[in-house]
């Protein structure tokens, strides 16, 4: 029997929409804009082998008094812990690289990551698959 909250996953922004409603998640993501009337920061992260960008929007409400404006400013890149609340497909909605999927989820979690090594991190991310 387990007590307390189940732990996080790991993996690459990419890969969200292979997740389902409802699992926590552990993923980087670079801030492409931030809605300070809804709460939610866009949050980007595309391998340069992809051809199809997946967008994270990430509702951080729950979290807003530690977040700060260095978290939300465009080009930084942040650690989210959260859950995801919806999967939406392409906007074609044919699955082609026509459009982009959007995974929206809710933040338990939210930290800057200081100095980082963007492909060292992919490769370990994508070793863990």
């Amino acid at each position: 029997m387990s007590y307390g909250p189940r732990p996080s996953r790991l993996c690459l922004l990419s890969n969200l929409p292979e997740k389902q409603v409802g699992d926590k998640v552990r993923f980087l993501g670079c801030v492409a804009s931030y809605s300070l009337a809804l709460g939610v920061l866009s949050l980007e992260h595309r391998l340069p082998e992809e051809t199809l960008s997946v967008t994270a929007l990430v509702d951080v409400n729950l979290i807003l008094q530690s977040l700060g404006s260095d978290q939300t400013r465009i080009g930084e890149w942040v650690n989210v812990i959260g859950y995801i609340t919806d999967i939406a497909p392409p906007a074609d909605g044919k699955g082609s690289n026509h459009g982009s999927p959007t995974v929206h989820t809710q933040a338990a979690l939210l930290w800057s990551t200081g100095p980082l090594d963007i492909r060292r991190y992919e490769t370990s991310v994508k070793g863990l698959s």
